[in-house]
């Protein structure tokens, strides 16, 4: 063995080693779709006075932290998305009422003056003029803070509430808001028959302002309104005291420590004291998303993963054996040291999986293969300067390849990580990890193992046992038959042209299925314990109150629905209408999208589709021709127009996860362009200078028809497998990949490669005029030059 062989064999055996390490001690991170749970994205809001900026999100992130730290849910992940968005994920939270109120009351807590009763207001109770002591804050009525994330009044402006009693109070500006709280504990004190109370410090510009609104308020004379001070949370008053009598005017109530009083029980008054200990948000929030999957759905979307697995990387297998002999054992094993590698990576990273990078992690099993395959091929074109020769030559040919088009697979992942949300993202993590792996497993754990085969000398004295003695079956009938299929390209472009129309009559004609992701809404999704009809389940939702509610089955006893932004309580009356008709109804899934973010997301599809054509346009211009960029983009564009109008013409929702396949077949459209036109290039340098770019351009396409069916069963294997076996979550999904698969790679060479030769027979690469011979020279030897 060769230095450099030895070094190879090394490095594999440490990453592998490694990938081995990571796999046994690492455990992997389940997004809630699979393990079940809440999500929740919040909005920062400006204000008069402060800016939802990156650092004032920051600090409503801790806040929000404390209190859901203090609440004890298991394993919370909060974290800031971006300058004004936050990701707050609740594990095993399945109610969003109950998710809303772990999250805690999203306004500030404020300390306002009371400027008077409202004009329609009614005259103050009789206890509303008690006399508290200096240090206290009475109040007659526990506070009832509802658990809204609305947005609440700025703290610079004034608003009118009612008190304990129900009289309405106008109020003044807020004098300290909760960032002058330092402390807050809930005790209770049976002596006196104060019963619980809430103890408030104050710290630093809060115990100075509590001393001005409470010095103030002691110049009026006792029974005046304005002798009183609201503490206000959630835009609710807490708590309305009038300040005692012996607390002097311009003086206020020193000490910096004030009591809450009221008929509280221990849990209100332990909650109150955690909400007022945590601290006001620094900066209003909005709920803009909200999802929440039932653990049981996740836990099917796994199994159902799995089974897709093992069955199509078995059959990926067999087929790899059939095909290669001994080199597709190499491959198998290849193929296992690449599942280990990115799945290792995948735990290291602490990346989180979810639904939809499941099923790219299972893709990218299918889509590993290319590498091999494209070896292997190069091989074969090789083997007559010798099995050793040929297994080089093969690699070496094929690097390229193999780069550019791992490149452009990783373009289109990394716009989905950047321009994606929620869970989606996920499927860009895992799909790079996953192309990475891949260029890993084809370029050295393969690489290693090949050269490991051919030493042994069993393996020499029968290089036919290798798959790579010779052409292959179907390269063997395509020489035989010779097919000129640029003869026909304007046929081909034609029926692609037919295709396209089709697909943008269902696009504009029967418009877009688009999820709530893209419109903004509710989605909720039932399991019923007995089947119910679709138009019964459709007369039920209306009959609820929801007429324009969009049902549609969802699997064999499974119903979606689809609102505009509703309540909680209109969500409860529409599962309950659900039951008078299906029995027992369980919900599985339930998502909201705000407006606004509905709004973004549509941008950021269009933008993303934008920048991934301009970026393969670029890239490709660079490494190829600009004839051959512009006929990728096409092409690619060609099979995007066509599985989006499928998708039209079938009904079906253009959610989060198909966008994650939209872009992976623009990945696999221009990688499966990028492999044809890299034989292109190669063949134009070698061809004669009077040879037509058609006829070069149609042998490198037949020369890769093996690697381009080859590669394209490996994944249609796993994705069949997907689609029979994934179960609703997943069948859309595999779906919208099998055609774009089965499209991608009939468009690459009856598309892409057309258009190129089109484009080239305009405006040619080089010079077309024959080549002129020079006149023969005869030398004093007799020889010609």
């Amino acid at each position: 063995m060769s230095r450099a062989n030895l070094a190879r064999a090394v490095l594999a055996c440490v990453i592998l080693g490694t990938a081995v390490y990571l796999t046994i001690t690492s455990s992997p991170r389940l997004g809630l779709d699979l393990r079940g749970g809440t999500q929740i994205v919040l909005e920062t809001k400006d204000t008069s006075t402060t800016k939802a900026d990156a650092e004032a999100t920051d600090r409503t992130v801790e806040v929000l932290r404390r209190r859901i730290d203090a609440l004890g849910v298991t394993e919370p992940t909060i974290t800031r998305s971006g300058s004004n968005r936050i990701i707050v994920e609740l594990p095993g939270v399945q109610d969003p009422a109950e998710a809303a109120a772990v999250i805690g009351r999203t306004a500030q807590l404020t300390v306002r003056p009371v400027l008077g009763y409202d004009q329609a207001g009614a005259t103050p109770a009789p206890d509303a003029s008690s006399a508290p002591s200096p240090g206290a804050a009475p109040s007659t009525a526990p506070p009832t803070p509802a658990p809204s994330a609305s947005s609440p009044a700025e703290p610079g402006t004034g608003l009118t509430l009612t008190d304990e009693s129900g009289a309405p109070l106008r109020l003044g500006p807020a004098a300290l808001t909760g960032e002058g709280i330092a402390d807050a504990a809930a005790s209770f004190d049976a002596t006196s028959g104060l019963g619980w109370f809430v103890t408030v410090d104050f710290r630093g510009a809060g115990e100075r302002a509590w001393e001005t609104v409470t010095g103030d308020a002691a110049c009026f004379p006792s029974g005046d309104p304005q002798r009183r001070v609201a503490i206000v949370l959630d835009q609710e008053i807490v708590s309305a005291p009038q300040v005692g009598e012996d607390v002097r005017c311009n003086v206020g109530i020193t000490g910096g420590s004030t009591q809450i009083t009221g008929s509280f029980s221990k849990a209100e008054a332990n909650d109150l004291a955690l909400l007022v200990k945590a601290g006001a948000l620094p900066v209003p929030v909005e709920t803009v998303e909200q999802r929440t999957v039932g653990p049981t759905l996740g836990a099917d979307a796994i199994r159902a993963s799995a089974q897709a697995a093992v069955i199509g990387v078995a059959l990926t297998i067999g087929f790899l054996l059939l095909v290669y002999r001994l080199s597709g054992l190499v491959a198998a094993i290849a193929l296992a040291g690449y599942g280990v590698l990115s799945y290792g990576v995948l735990t290291a990273l602490g990346a989180t999986l979810t639904l939809p990078g499941l099923a790219g992690f299972v893709l990218a099993i299918g889509m590993a293969i290319d590498g091999c395959v494209l070896i292997f091929e190069r091989s074969r074109e090789e083997v007559s300067r010798g099995l050793r020769a040929a297994v080089g030559g093969g690699f070496k040919n094929s690097l390229s390849a193999i780069a550019d088009s791992n490149v452009t697979t990783l373009l289109a992942a990394g716009l989905l990580f950047w321009l994606a949300s929620g869970p989606v993202r996920g499927f860009g993590v895992t799909l790079s990890i996953g192309v990475l792996a891949s260029m890993v497993s084809a370029l050295l754990f393969t690489r290693v193992l090949m050269e490991l085969l051919i030493a042994v000398p069993w393996v020499r004295r029968h290089p036919a046992w290798t798959g790579l003695a010779g052409p292959g079956r179907v390269q063997r009938w395509i020489t035989r038959r010779n097919f000129d299929l640029m003869r026909h390209r304007r046929v081909f472009l034609t029926v692609s042209g037919v295709l396209v129309v089709v697909a943008l009559i269902g696009i504009f004609g029967r418009g877009l299925n688009l999820g709530v992701e893209f419109t903004g809404g509710r989605l909720m999704e039932y399991t019923t314990s007995s089947p119910v009809s679709i138009s019964a389940a459709r007369e039920a939702v209306a009959d609820a109150g929801f007429p324009r509610a969009v049902v549609v089955e969802s699997g064999d006893s499974d119903l979606s629905v689809r609102t505009g932004q509703i309540s909680d309580e209109s969500e409860q009356r529409i599962r309950a209408a659900l039951e008078t008709v299906g029995g027992s109804v369980e919900r599985v899934r339930d998502e909201q999208v705000g407006p606004s973010l509905g709004s973004e997301l549509r941008v950021k599809a269009l933008i993303g589709l934008g920048v991934a054509l301009l970026a393969q346009v670029a890239y490709l211009a660079i490494r190829f021709r600009w004839t051959f960029a512009v006929s990728s983009v096409v092409a690619m564009l060609h099979d995007v127009v066509i599985v989006v109008g499928l998708f039209a013409w079938l009904g079906k929702s253009l959610d989060g996860v198909f966008l994650a396949a939209l872009l992976t077949v623009i990945g696999y459209s221009v990688n499966d362009s990028v492999v044809i036109f890299d034989r292109v290039r190669e063949r134009w340098r070698g061809a004669a200078r009077r040879t037509p770019f058609a006829d070069v351009a149609n042998e490198a396409v037949l020369q890769t028809v093996p690697r381009t069916v080859n590669t394209g069963l490996g994944a249609l294997f796993i994705l069949t497998a997907l689609a029979v076996l994934g179960g609703d979550s997943l069948t859309d999904f595999a779906i919208a990949l099998l055609v774009g698969v089965v499209v991608g790679t009939a468009s690459s060479a009856l598309t892409a490669t057309p258009l190129a030769v089109v484009l080239e027979s305009r405006w040619p690469g080089r010079s077309s005029r024959p080549s002129v011979a020079k006149k023969p020279v005869r030398t004093g030897s007799g020889a010609v030059v």
